[in-house]
């Protein structure tokens, strides 16, 4: 796990200028701390900052192979790089390290660009082929890592944050045009980003530079699968689900430093420790984060799974004053607006797990791969509920509505989110699967620009979205929503948090749920087994979760989420309210839109929190760009 930055000047008498490279990992030297490296010749310069996991003497970079014909800057891990060495070496390869690294460089000259197809792993890494002046460049087929890029007078520059390319002198020209669908979703999906000619290689894809043209192609996508060839026998699919999940979390504890794992109150986390004790020789080291808000706590079900299978457990309260460095820190690593709260949580983990093991594996993905989150539930729900005839369905949410209004507390919530999920139900797909992925109305956002937009158009949500799904094969919404969580806010939105958050703290996080081979299978396998009824992860709870403590079982699906609407309230969040109300002067934020938030936020009629972090973190971004 590393940083990686480079460039390549078009111009092949051009000398490449060492001091460039270097400020470009001197950037990202959190990501790599344990050492620096740089390979400069002619019009290339390739750099790399190491964050030592798999053999620590030998596994520097950049790396060379014995001929010196190919040069390799790498960020990730290959898990399967023994069983690819051992395959190598019949086929005649000899290796002086042992470091996945070197795997990959032979498997690149066995194998040459498909050799993405040969691994195993999370990467993206930067490949100089001195034979055929090119340069290779990979990310991998989830998105786990990043790898940005931009040309900027007559060269290629890459790295795995924008902060590299404006070390070196890229423009940092923002781009406001993706204004209204950042503040939907809270992230602005690849390849596109929110400064001028910088972009993001998407997951999946390879892009070669020679003789100065630029490449780029898909590697490798989603299985196409029918939906009437769906998996449905249950049996086969438990087998094979426990049988890779397995196999994965085996492969992913392949480590020369300490390690451990991120321990939720959820099934996913929980069932990847249980995993983990079965191949650990020790007890697994466990880490958990807590909140005064009961409804945010999952400290207590969390013991229970520490204590099950005898982990070496510890647990930290966040407190709201860890707000204003959490805001300092997502704004200097994002380098870019990303307004997912839960970054904030991560980071915290991710400091508090630093302190003992340099490398975790973690529960995310699995709501992706396994249909999880509550929205299937919805999905499926709504598919029942317009089979009912339309004047007894239509009015029901405007029932609901006056309902809660004469209740209070979590009876109200009950009744708002019933209300909710029957209006949802009422719409055609697209309009309840934007308001399913939507913070806020969108017509609030739209509200919230118009100042904006007034004097510089910006890309609609309505089009956005409709551009991700145009290559989706399903009709099926359940099936549409599980396209759009592995192909846009998976890699998007869930791995860019935790890829930013833990290399913040110089540690490295290993999703088991993310093996291609799980996600492949997965895709394959039919709704109703994968949610029996309307019972989430029904494939999980009859596998591996059949050993987890009753409580976490039962206990209802929580987000790995923040408090902030209570955090929003009173004093302490005065000055960020007048901040953003200040923001319509400068920026062109509706202040109207703004005040009727916080006063919503304060008055305890909505939960706000996650958007009011979107605008706080935008206004912030805004302001830097003034």
């Amino acid at each position: 796990m590393c940083g990686i930055a480079g460039f390549l000047h078009h111009d092949p008498n051009r000398p490449a200028d060492a001091a460039v490279v270097k400020r470009m990992t001197d950037a990202v030297i959190h990501r790599g701390p344990d050492g620096e490296g740089f390979h400069v010749t002619g019009p290339l310069a390739l750099g790399h900052r190491r964050l030592a996991i798999i053999d620590l003497a030998g596994g520097d970079q950049p790396m060379a192979s014995a001929d010196a014909s190919l040069t390799l800057i790498f960020n990730g891990e290959i898990y399967n790089y023994l069983e690819l060495r051992e395959e190598l070496e019949a086929l005649g390869h000899a290796f002086r390290t042992q470091s996945d690294t070197e795997v990959l460089l032979a498997a690149y000259r066995q194998w040459g660009v498909d050799c993405q197809e040969h691994l195993n792993g999370m990467w993206a890494f930067a490949l100089w082929d001195d034979s055929a002046r090119r340069l290779f460049l990979s990310r991998d087929r989830l998105g786990e890592k990043p790898l940005h890029f931009a040309e900027h007078e007559g060269s290629f520059y890459f790295a795995s944050e924008m902060k590299s390319l404006f070390a070196a002198g890229v423009p940092r020209e923002f781009d406001s045009q993706w204004l209204e669908v950042f503040t939907c979703l809270g992230y602005l999906p690849a390849p596109h980003s929110f400064f001028h000619g910088v972009r993001k290689l998407l997951p999946g894809h390879c892009l070669v530079v020679e003789n100065g043209r630029i490449s780029e192609r898909k590697y490798w996508d989603l299985p196409l699968v029918d939906e009437g060839d769906m998996e449905r026998n249950a049996a086969t699919v438990r087998a094979r689900f426990e049988e890779l999940l397995a196999d994965s979390v085996r492969i992913r504890m392949r480590s020369d430093v300490p390690y451990g794992a991120f321990l939720s109150g959820g099934l996913d986390s929980s069932s990847i420790v249980a995993l983990m004790a079965d191949v650990s020789s020790h007890p697994v080291n466990t880490f958990t984060i807590g909140f005064r808000q009961p409804e945010y706590d999952e400290r207590e079900l969390a013991q229970n799974v520490a204590d099950a299978f005898a982990t070496n457990h510890r647990a930290i309260e966040v407190e709201p004053e860890s707000f204003d460095a959490s805001l300092e820190r997502i704004l200097h690593h994002y380098d870019e607006p990303f307004g997912d709260s839960s970054a904030i949580p991560t980071g915290i983990v991710s400091r508090h797990a630093r302190r003992h093991v340099k490398m975790v594996l973690t529960g995310d993905g699995g709501d992706e791969v396994l249909s999880g989150y509550t929205m299937y539930q919805g999905e499926k729900f709504a598919e029942r509920f317009r089979r009912l005839p339309a004047v007894l369905r239509e009015p029901i949410p405007a029932v609901a509505g006056a309902m809660a209004r004469g209740l209070r507390g979590q009876a109200r919530y009950r009744m708002n989110r019933a209300r909710n999920v029957a209006h949802a139900s009422n719409l055609d797909f697209d309009a309840r699967f934007l308001q399913k992925l939507s913070w806020v109305d969108p017509a609030r956002v739209k509200a919230l620009l118009r100042n904006h937009t007034d004097v510089a158009p910006v890309v609609s949500i309505e089009d956005f979205m409709r551009e991700r799904l145009k290559k989706c094969p399903y009709a099926d919404g359940f099936y549409r929503l599980m396209y759009y969580h592995l192909k846009v806010s998976l890699p998007d939105d869930m791995l860019v948090k935790v890829d930013r958050m833990s290399m913040a703290e110089s540690l490295e996080v290993r999703p088991p749920f993310l093996d291609h081979r799980l996600v492949e299978y997965m895709v394959g396998v039919h709704k109703d087994v994968k949610m029996d009824g309307l019972t989430r992860k029904a494939v999980l709870r009859d596998t591996v979760a059949r050993r987890l403590p009753p409580s976490l079982l039962q206990a209802p699906k929580r987000g790995f989420g923040v408090p902030l609407g209570d955090w929003f309230r009173g004093d302490s969040f005065d000055r960020y309210a007048r901040t953003l109300l200040d923001a319509n002067a400068t920026h062109g934020l509706d202040t109207d839109v703004v005040g009727d938030v916080l006063a919503r936020n304060e008055a305890r009629k909505e939960n706000v929190g996650n958007f009011l972090w979107i605008l706080v973190v935008l206004a912030r971004h805004l302001g830097e760009q003034a």
